[in-house]
């Protein structure tokens, strides 16, 4: 039981950027738009995240990263532009769209932080997120050293926009039209709604919480921004969206999932049954079961009916 209290406040402040990219690709996807460039959009905003924070943190100390991760956020927005003019005014595809931008992520940010830091990564932060335990909380049986001993605050901040996202996307007037631009665009350009309008807005949405689950990442479980940083999480992330069922609180759910197979290696050494196996295959266990999870819930998975197909205003 010792050792789980131990790894489970980890796996969540790892389940959290898992978290928050899936909630981002859930209104792209949502809207009609599949974002392939979510892992692209995490590392641009990681590294504006980053960046900001370690020009700040001499002035601000420690709210450097929580201005560091607005930073992230308002880059991924801009970033993820280039995927929604792409994909919704230029009709191009949206597949080929998000690769491209994941593959000029890799140089983009290797060639600003060769402008900024003269290296091909940052420096490293002296102020990032911290691990905190909530008062009076901590104390409950079993909840408290699981979610509130040792948690890094940003878990508390992915929880908080899953419920609203939930809200949202299943609650309001915006997100019954988000809805229905993924699903029947046609028939909701036809009831008076501006689909371009709303699967632009739902790419925008994206890229802003990627590029926040890219900063978070970055300031909270790195001592420095490299181009290695985000490592696969974005695609983890869709992964996780497709376990989820594309519904909000079941990507929370498969974030942690997710976030607890990637700590089960540092830990793999404490587990008697584990010891034997060699530790490369608890480093492949995380990619390992996005795959497993995606062959046994893909077809069960149904995503939005119109997500990746090009909207035609004059098709019925």
């Amino acid at each position: 039981m010792t050792l789980l209290f131990q790894m489970f406040p980890l796996a969540l402040g790892v389940a959290t950027p898992i978290v928050i990219c899936a909630l981002g690709g859930l209104f792209s996807e949502r809207s009609g738009i599949v974002n392939i460039a979510l892992e692209g959009i995490m590392l641009v905003g990681a590294f504006f995240g980053a960046t900001v924070s370690l020009l700040l943190e001499s002035s601000f100390g420690s709210l450097a990263p929580w201005i560091g991760i607005l930073a992230g956020l308002l880059a991924g927005c801009l970033y993820s532009l280039i995927h929604a003019f792409v994909s919704v005014s230029l009709k191009a595809d949206q597949t080929i769209s998000g690769t491209a931008l994941n593959m000029l992520s890799t140089g983009l940010t290797v060639y600003l932080c060769q402008i900024i830091f003269n290296a091909q990564r940052s420096e490293q932060f002296i102020e990032s997120f911290s691990r905190i335990s909530v008062p009076v909380l901590k104390d409950i049986p079993l909840l408290g050293p699981l979610f509130f001993t040792n948690v890094f605050p940003t878990f508390y901040l992915a929880i908080a926009l899953a419920i609203i996202t939930w809200f949202v996307v299943f609650k309001t007037k915006f997100g019954l039209h988000l809805r229905s631009c993924g699903e029947y665009p046609q028939a909701s350009a036809s009831m008076g709604i501006h689909v371009e309008k709303m699967r632009y807005i739902g790419v925008l949405i994206s890229g802003c919480l990627g590029g926040l689950a890219g900063a978070i990442m970055v300031l909270s479980l790195d001592v420095q921004f490299t181009v290695f940083s985000i490592h696969g999480i974005g695609f983890i992330s869709m992964a996780c969206l497709i376990f989820g069922k594309w519904k909000p609180f079941g990507c929370l759910g498969a974030g942690i999932f997710f976030g607890f197979s990637q700590v089960l290696s540092d830990y793999s050494g404490q587990i008697p049954f584990l010891k034997s196996l060699p530790s490369e295959v608890f480093f492949a266990l995380p990619y390992l079961l996005t795959i497993i999870a995606l062959l046994l819930f893909a077809r069960s998975s149904v995503g939005p009916k119109a997500s990746g197909e090009i909207y035609d205003s004059g098709k019925r």
